[in-house]
């Protein structure tokens, strides 16, 4: 969990490769919070990519990380892995699955992995959104 300014805004990272549900939650997420910079990656290595830079410079790195599981390339389970070797010096970042969940032992992974804070089906509701607000403000 991470503590936030008043005035700073919240950043949230969107990693997913199905361009429908990267934009239905980034819309998702401006419509529930206004002050909140969104970043958009298609793969998991690009995000991957840019969280090393951003560590590495000691730059902003996301309050907010919505992940989906099942990318062609880097998957979910392979990006959190590989974020857990880099993150282990820097501020954490909070995690939150977003994925279709066709796969039960998906799920249930999900729910006992360490690194992730919730999880949630497609696509991210006002609902599912305004809890992931409430964890972190708390």
């Amino acid at each position: 969990m991470t503590e936030q300014g008043i005035d700073s805004p919240l950043v949230i990272w969107i990693i997913d490769d199905d361009m429908v549900s990267l934009f239905a939650t980034h819309y998702c997420i401006e419509q529930s919070n206004r002050n909140a910079k969104v970043q958009d990656f298609d793969t998991a290595e690009t995000a991957l990519h840019y969280y090393r830079e951003k560590a590495a410079q000691n730059r902003e790195l996301p309050d907010i990380i919505f992940l989906d599981l099942i990318m062609p390339g880097m998957n979910g389970w392979q990006f959190l892995e590989k974020l857990s070797e880099i993150s282990g010096i820097n501020k954490k970042s909070d995690v939150y699955v977003l994925s279709a969940f066709s796969n039960s032992k998906d799920r249930q992974q999900a729910e006992a992995h360490k690194a992730i804070l919730g999880h949630y089906n497609k696509p991210l509701s006002r609902i599912d959104m305004e809890r992931t607000l409430l964890a972190i403000n708390s």
